[in-house]
C-alpha cells in the first residue's frame, strides 16, 4: 500500500510514533510529512520520534512530492495528530503546503483520507468543519480511546485509536483488540 502519513500541531504525537511502529515499512510505500508545529510538539512530548528504515520523511513545504498530484497513485492519507488549525483548512479547500495540498488531492480523487483530531472540547466552527470534510468523503476518526481492553499502560490507551486507523486503512493488524460476545457477557452487559 501506498501510504502518505502527515502531522500537524496538536498534541498526540505518541499516535503519530505508535503508528509508525505498528505499519510494516519493509511492506507498504510510506511517506511522512509533519508540519513545522508537529515538529515543535513532538520535541516537546517525546525524546525523539523514531522513524524506522524504509519510510521516506518529505519537508511540508516541497510541493514536488508526487502525492500532491491526482495523477500518482497512492491509497491513503493520514493525518496524525490533526491540530483543528489544519482540519479548519482542509475544509475550506486550502493548499498552501504539501500536507493540505496532498489532503485536497485525496479528496478531490476520492481516495482515502482519515483525519484524527485530537483537540478537545470543539467549538461550533470545529464541528462544522468536521460535516464538511465528513461531507466530502474524508474519515474523521477523533483520538478518543476505548478501554474495553482494560489498558495496562499509556501505550495500551494509546493503541486502541491507532488500531483504529490501521483498520481504516484495511491493513493487517493482528495485535488489535476485538469486542467479542463473550466478553460482553463477562462484564454483565447485554445486547
Amino acid at each position: 500500500m501506498k501510504l502518505v502519513i502527515a502531522a500537524t500541531g496538536a498534541s498526540g504525537t505518541v499516535y503519530l510514533q505508535r503508528l509508525l511502529d505498528q505499519i510494516d515499512a519493509t511492506t507498504n510505500d510510506i511517506h511522512l510529512v509533519l508540519s513545522g508545529h508537529a515538529k515543535q510538539v513532538a520535541a516537546q512530548e517525546t525524546d525523539s520520534l523514531n522513524v524506522p528504515p524504509g519510510v521516506m520523511r518529505h519537508p511540508e513545504n516541497d510541493l514536488n512530492v508526487p502525492y500532491v498530484s491526482g495523477s500518482a497513485r497512492f491509497d491513503a492519507m493520514v493525518i496524525v495528530p490533526c491540530s483543528m488549525s489544519t482540519l479548519g483548512r482542509l475544509a475550506s479547500g486550502s493548499g498552501e503546503n504539501a500536507i493540505l495540498r496532498a489532503a485536497d488531492v485525496f479528496l478531490k480523487e476520492r481516495r482515502k483520507l482519515i483525519v484524527v483530531p485530537r483537540e478537545t472540547p470543539w467549538s461550533l466552527v470545529h464541528a462544522r468543519n468536521v460535516v464538511t470534510l465528513l461531507e466530502a468523503g474524508a474519515v474523521v476518526l477523533p483520538a478518543v480511546p476505548s478501554f474495553y481492553n482494560r489498558p495496562r499502560s499509556v501505550d495500551d490507551v494509546v493503541d486502541t485509536v491507532v488500531w483504529r486507523i490501521i483498520d481504516q486503512l484495511g491493513l493487517p493488524n493482528p495485535r488489535a483488540y476485538r469486542w467479542k460476545t463473550d466478553s460482553a457477557a463477562e462484564f454483565g452487559t447485554q445486547s
